[in-house]
């Protein structure tokens, strides 16, 4: 951000200015881009690792071998997204006027000093952190699982064979699942010699864990899910992207005084749903739950929120289709490039766009936060994120696609061109609508039964593993 600021602020590191001169055009030095895509690049290698990270760290304060804390676990995510939206619209308002209407410099000095002053704050807290110790990486044991089944690949499950699943007290173990049974090869004890005299495996290449094979089983079985989400993030992103546009070619003047709302400005309304959603999910609804039922886990579950995710994300396009066709025919009556209808219209595909948020990714992030152990708390984090870059880039895939199938025998294209009251923008939000019907279906035959797979083993299935039958037969070998 330093970077970026002084590109703005030193004319030395931007093109010259044209002096009012027409059709001037004075492009960048190649010196000059350097320097813009070098901050771009430390600002895209800056969120790789702040953004998995802090809802990991996060997490990470709060004891999750209590009831209590496993609530305000399940709370941490909402209100993370509750302050990250709050931040987003004190950009869009305050920072984006600044850098429009007085100056980029000081539009891009105010984030650096946020910046700053977050190191500060962070640092001065440093003493009171709870520190997870690193414990290798998780992908290195998941090869490991893949190696120890595959070479016991042969071995037949007869009876109850013993697992190697030691006890570890200070880690949060996940509940030993029935899916995916090729790889509990692997933490099978098929010799006596895999383990040694401590009842300690001699060889994790050859005997793994119960927990590594758990873990591989949690990463493959979160896909499925994953997909579906990415199916709700196709079209939450779509008021986010031809929204603004939209808004350019709608009445933005509010007011006696003629004031233009900013286009990025409808923006907010995605942002302030989702905060309104969240307080009034965590201070109003669960509350009074809890207090009729007179019992504490009264939360919605994950397949109940991801449904309705979907039927929004589905509702979000047909309304964004409406609103648009309703726009394009106001145009064209007018025989204008803006329409005389309300930017305020948009509001309504906006809002569900926040639903849409508020019901599929922080449902995504507190399902990985909160059923997954502490180690893969980060690569949860980094899937969240990453899901949402994969979305993005399938969403241009799909923009380019229907660009060129409907470009074909002379056609005109939907979405080509800077005029939208020549495109059939409509028709894009109802086949993205369509997409979403798919995934609704693709959700109920496939991806919801993978929910309950992985979960995390509450202290009284951790005391009784102790004791289970499995345990004692690996103490008789040993």
């Amino acid at each position: 951000m330093a970077t970026m600021t002084l590109t703005a602020g030193l004319p030395s590191l931007r093109p010259s200015h044209c002096d009012g001169q027409s059709n001037c055009h004075n492009p960048a030095h190649p010196w000059q881009m350097a320097i813009l895509y070098i901050s771009l690049g430390f600002i895209a290698i800056g969120a790789g690792g702040i953004r998995p990270c802090n809802i990991s760290f996060g997490a990470d304060q709060f004891d999750t071998a209590t009831e209590k804390g496993k609530q305000q676990l399940a709370s941490f995510c909402n209100w993370y997204f509750f302050l990250f939206t709050v931040a987003i619209i004190f950009v869009l308002t305050g920072v984006t006027y600044v850098q429009t209407n007085v100056s980029w410099f000081f539009g891009f000095l105010i984030p650096t000093f946020c910046f700053i002053f977050s190191i500060a704050v962070f640092l001065f807290g440093r003493h009171t952190y709870i520190l997870v110790k690193p414990q290798g990486s998780i992908f290195l044991d998941m090869v490991k699982v893949i190696v120890a089944a595959f070479r016991k690949r042969s071995t037949i499950n007869v009876g109850k064979p013993p697992f190697y699943d030691p006890i570890v007290s200070d880690e949060i173990k996940l509940a030993r699942t029935s899916r995916l049974r090729f790889f509990d090869k692997g933490a099978m004890i098929v010799d006596p010699s895999e383990v040694d005299s401590n009842g300690k495996s001699k060889n994790s290449w050859r005997l793994c864990t119960v927990q590594n094979v758990e873990q591989l089983k949690s990463m493959l079985t979160i896909v499925p899910v994953l997909i579906t989400v990415v199916g709700c993030f196709i079209p939450m992103s779509q008021p986010g992207t031809f929204g603004i546009l939209q808004a350019i070619q709608m009445n933005r003047t509010i007011g006696k005084k003629g004031f233009q709302i900013p286009p990025a400005w409808v923006n907010l309304t995605i942002m302030l749903t989702l905060s309104i959603w969240v307080f009034f999910y965590e201070k109003i609804y669960i509350p009074v739950l809890e207090k009729r039922r007179k019992k504490n886990n009264v939360r919605l579950t994950v397949t109940q929120r991801l449904n309705i995710g979907i039927i929004l994300s589905i509702i979000c396009m047909v309304v964004a289709g409406i609103v648009e066709k309703k726009r394009r025919e106001s145009a064209l009556k007018h025989g204008s490039f803006e329409a005389p209808m309300s930017v305020f219209y948009l509001m309504l595909p906006f809002a569900l766009a926040g639903l849409v948020e508020a019901f599929a990714a922080v449902t995504l992030m507190e399902h990985l936060t909160t059923r997954w152990p502490e180690r893969m708390r980060t690569v949860a984090g980094g899937i969240f994120f990453l899901s949402l870059s994969v979305s993005s880039y399938l969403n241009s895939i799909i923009v380019e696609v229907i660009d060129k199938v409907t470009a074909t025998n002379g056609r005109s294209p939907w979405l080509s061109g800077d005029n939208f009251n020549k495109n059939r923008l409509d028709y894009y939000y109802y086949v993205i609508g369509g997409v979403g019907v798919l995934n609704l279906v693709y959700f109920h035959v496939s991806a919801k039964h993978y929910l309950g797979g992985s979960r995390v083993a509450d202290d009284s299935e951790l005391a009784e593993s102790k004791d289970s039958e499995e345990g004692l037969a690996m103490k008789e070998i040993v």
